[in-house]
């Protein structure tokens, strides 16, 4: 088992998903589980003159069903997407809201593009009639600090509301900021995640980069061509260990270490080496060993050069005994700042349930990623999971691997 660094054992007790498979997290992970599919046409914007026109949008998020406290007229989409799914991670943790916000708790929450539909909306509303014509109210929604700051709002926290904005790795580091805070006692509670809207900034961005798949992602597969955008709101409560057993919570796992580098390589194109030497050193700072990881959450982008990378990097540290290595990516659209939260959520639930997550729409893995590579095509596969490790990565070079096990 592994070693434990010195600290409180921290442990996830809550988890709330805002997803385009399914809000509340015993519908996404039934969904995922299924390789139900979250890709439909856009509906967010007009997609006239876009060749691509598919992506992860969630389509049936009602706001008032599930916030409490903040009025959702006054927030942004990722801001109202973070607030509510913090809002389902408590109630999922049956946590007293009053104790909660008497603690010493606050939220850590990733982004990637913060408000960018609101931004969306003042750039139309400014083309089309003139500066004077943009709505004061959304330039108040526009900050993407306010994306924890709404949950800190809709929660009542008056610990820290921490905005970390790297990109498509941001809820890694979100989650491994927050167990920093639990583990040294500068926080008693905490809610890391992260939250991203669909828009026309990024659809285009990655459309232009030649990033993009025309119907639906398919990492690891021969005929992979790119990602989908997708959006949603993914939350995890993170509490001490043995405050989380005096009440009596239910503990899904426990964040056993996690680390961050940058290589600055390359503004888009990932590098194997700093992969490899960030998923060792996650390693180390977790106590554990590569025998002992059962699941590989990955990155899973389904861009050739991305899937290509990431194994390679994953082969020098594992050698020539790979775990099973999937991407729910494949379902959920690249969901930008949430997409390492929604790993940390279904990762969370397989060792809770005893499955591997899957990758949807394999029809043939790619033979030049090599032997071995087990992506768990399909459906979800019934196994015993007691450690993983999720990967988050993101232009620029930003990597962060988060390990969680099985308390013991």
């Amino acid at each position: 088992m592994p070693e434990r660094r010195p600290g409180r054992r921290v442990v996830i007790t809550g988890l709330g998903a805002v997803s385009s498979v399914g809000i509340g997290v015993a519908d996404f992970t039934a969904a995922i589980r299924a390789g139900a599919s979250g890709i439909s046409p856009i509906r967010s914007f007009d997609t006239t003159g876009f060749p691509y026109v598919r992506g992860g949008e969630v389509h049936d998020f009602e706001p008032r069903d599930i916030l409490r406290a903040i009025r959702p007229e006054q927030w942004g989409r990722s801001a109202l997407l973070a607030a509510a799914a913090s809002r389902l991670a408590v109630e999922d943790a049956a946590l007293d809201p009053g104790l909660l916000s008497r603690s010493r708790a606050g939220s850590v929450m990733g982004t990637t593009s913060g408000e960018s539909a609101v931004l969306q909306d003042l750039s139309e509303q400014w083309v089309g009639d003139g500066l004077k014509s943009i709505d004061p109210g959304l330039v108040a929604q526009l900050p993407a600090g306010r994306i924890a700051a709404a949950v800190n709002s809709e929660l009542g926290l008056t610990g820290d509301a921490l905005t970390i904005p790297t990109a498509c790795s941001a809820s890694n580091y979100a989650l491994g900021h927050a167990f920093d805070l639990v583990r040294s006692g500068e926080a008693d509670l905490m809610l890391a995640g992260g939250a991203d809207a669909v828009n026309r900034l990024t659809h285009a961005g990655f459309y232009q980069l030649g990033a993009m798949a025309e119907e639906v992602p398919r990492p690891f597969d021969t005929h992979r061509e790119g990602i989908l955008a997708g959006e949603g709101g993914a939350a995890l409560l993170l509490e001490p260990l043995d405050h989380a057993l005096a009440r009596g919570a239910r503990i899904y796992a426990e964040v056993l270490g996690s680390w961050a580098n940058c290589d600055a390589h390359h503004m888009v194109h990932p590098d194997s080496a700093s992969i490899a030497q960030c998923i060792r050193d996650a390693h180390a700072a977790a106590g554990v060993t590569p025998d002992q990881i059962d699941y590989v959450c990955a990155h899973g982008t389904g861009t050739p050069t991305n899937d290509a990378t990431e194994v390679q990097a994953v082969r020098e540290v594992f050698g020539d005994r790979l775990p099973p290595v999937s991407s729910i990516k494949s379902m959920i659209g690249h969901t930008m700042g949430a997409a390492s939260g929604f790993g940390a959520v279904i990762c969370c639930k397989a060792i809770e349930e005893g499955f591997l997550p899957p990758t949807a729409n394999v029809v043939e893995v790619d033979p030049a990623l090599g032997p071995g590579l087990d992506p768990v095509p399909g459906t979800a596969r019934e196994a015993r999971v007691d450690i993983v490790q999720n990967h988050g990565f993101a232009f620029g070079g930003n990597n962060v691997i988060t390990i969680l096990g099985r308390v013991s």
